[in-house]
């Protein structure tokens, strides 16, 4: 059976689904109605419930498994599912989470070896102790998180995954330009989104806890940083450097950047990671495109789709 994301318009629905977040609102008229977003291991798709009541809310909640009928649609640049017929999944069906939620490609454990391989190309003692002491602490959950919520590495194992991705992009841009200090480079990268394990909720309908939508992960990673360097008894400039990675990655205040980079290996951290999510989201948009057609719209790309050429 084809996951709900490599259904055509038009294509006829009859899934098990996981509802991955679910938000109620009115119409202008007044009138309650829900959105769901539904996924399987293909990925998630939009999807509307008219006139709902207080048991759909009940019912219909994130994290909870679904079957659903109805059919693929097409509204405002994307696909979306035109739901004809709802109801809960029953336990006799035998149908799991884990049937249902996407994780990375490669296990968590190959990854996490390949990051830990990183290790010894650092020389620095203070920043590898305290990277090292970071990630151990956060170990499991590093393992299993997304890296988001929505758009790009949104899967079990996508922080790691997106991890690891970028370590190789930093890896081939400190062999292009030696004058980068792979030290700083390669714990910032390790290190910028830790602060997503105690931002948002886990890797399983992911959403933002308390402290992630009052505080943010990187001000929770650099006091993290501060900490560690406490108990580790390390003083120095390396502590405040590490600290400007996490502050600068985003690359601009209006992308929720407290500081623009000011370092050489901040200014290319922005960048490894800029590049590591649009490429998740572009492959993942293609995979799911016919070779001569063009992607759904992709709003974190400005909105744009994207063609799929004919030719490999």
């Amino acid at each position: 059976m084809k996951g709900i994301t490599q259904l055509a318009v038009g294509e006829a629905v009859d899934h098990f689904l996981l509802i991955k977040q679910s938000t109620k609102a009115f119409t202008t008229t007044g009138n309650k109605f829900m959105t769901l977003i539904l996924q399987d291991k293909s990925g998630d798709i939009e999807a509307k419930l008219w006139d709902t009541t207080e048991e759909h809310e009940t019912l219909y909640h994130s994290e909870a498994i679904v079957r659903v009928g109805g059919e693929i649609q097409h509204y405002r640049g994307k696909n979306q599912l035109r739901i004809k017929s709802i109801r809960a999944a029953k336990d006799d069906e035998g149908v799991s989470l884990t049937d249902l939620v996407p994780s990375a490609e490669k296990a968590k454990e190959v990854l996490f070896e390949e990051l830990m391989q990183f290790f010894f190309e650092m020389k620095n003692p203070h920043i590898q102790r305290i990277t090292r002491h970071l990630l151990k602490k956060h170990q499991a959950a590093i393992m299993t998180f997304p890296a988001a919520t929505r758009n790009h590495h949104d899967y079990v194992s996508g922080l790691i995954d997106h991890v690891v991705s970028m370590l190789k992009l930093g890896k081939s841009l400190c062999d292009l330009y030696p004058s980068l200090n792979k030290d700083l480079l390669y714990a910032g990268i390790i290190l910028h989104d830790v602060g997503k394990v105690t931002e948002l909720s886990g890797p399983i309908a992911t959403s933002y806890t308390i402290e992630g939508n009052l505080i943010g992960h990187i001000t929770i990673m650099v006091n993290e940083i501060s900490k560690a360097a406490e108990e580790l008894q390390i003083n120095g400039e390396e502590v405040m450097l590490l600290q400007h990675m996490v502050l600068s990655h985003h690359g601009k205040e209006e992308w929720g950047s407290p500081k623009k980079p000011m370092l050489r290996e901040a200014e290319m951290l922005h960048y490894i990671d800029n590049i590591d999510a649009k490429m998740n989201m572009l492959d993942r948009a293609l995979n799911k495109t016919n070779p001569g057609e063009f992607s759904e719209r992709l709003f974190p790309l400005d909105n744009r789709s994207f063609y799929k050429p004919t030719f490999e």
